[in-house]
């Protein structure tokens, strides 16, 4: 057996490790929440958004699942080839987190949608840079973070129409 293949199948440090990646995705959220611990406010309320704007609601589903998605993507990469083997990707990894966490406190916290334009571009380029550096590695976990990138891209042209329509 393979040294791949035995860290594949590890039992209870292989679910240790799902639950540190998936914790490492909320704690995302968790940091991003943090600045709008009240909700999005009143400036959200007042400001003009396009009629294609989902309803409040629709957030917390969907970043439920994405960030469950997000986590054991990264988890299936560490399973496959372990933190020596999968460094690069799961760096690649960490910093679309990063990304992730600071775009609420840019658009929400600070009220700049400019500033969170740019952002999220970045945060939608390091997305795909970690869907590329996945696949190498295992492409069910690069499979999974299709949805994100794809919610991503649709809270980009949001954000975007935003600021475009309140500059």
């Amino acid at each position: 057996m393979t040294a791949d293949a035995g860290r594949e199948r590890a039992g209870g440090r292989s679910w240790l490790a799902l639950a540190g990646f998936l914790a490492l995705s909320f704690a995302a959220s968790a940091i991003g929440g943090v600045s709008t611990r009240t909700g999005p406010g009143s400036w959200y309320a007042g400001i003009e958004k396009p009629a294609f704007n989902p309803p409040g609601w629709v957030f917390g589903p969907v970043w439920t699942v994405l960030y469950v998605l997000i986590g054991v993507s990264a988890w299936l990469v560490w399973r496959r080839r372990g933190i020596d083997g999968a460094r690069g990707p799961l760096l690649i990894w960490l910093v679309q987190l990063v990304l992730n966490a600071i775009w609420p406190a840019l658009f929400f916290a600070s009220r700049r949608p400019d500033l969170a334009s740019l952002e999220i571009a970045a945060l939608w380029i390091a997305i795909l840079a970690t869907i590329v550096a996945f696949r190498r590695v295992r492409p069910l976990a690069a499979w999974l973070l299709v949805p994100y990138l794809a919610w991503v891209t649709f809270a980009t042209v949001l954000t975007v129409t935003i600021w475009r329509l309140n500059a």
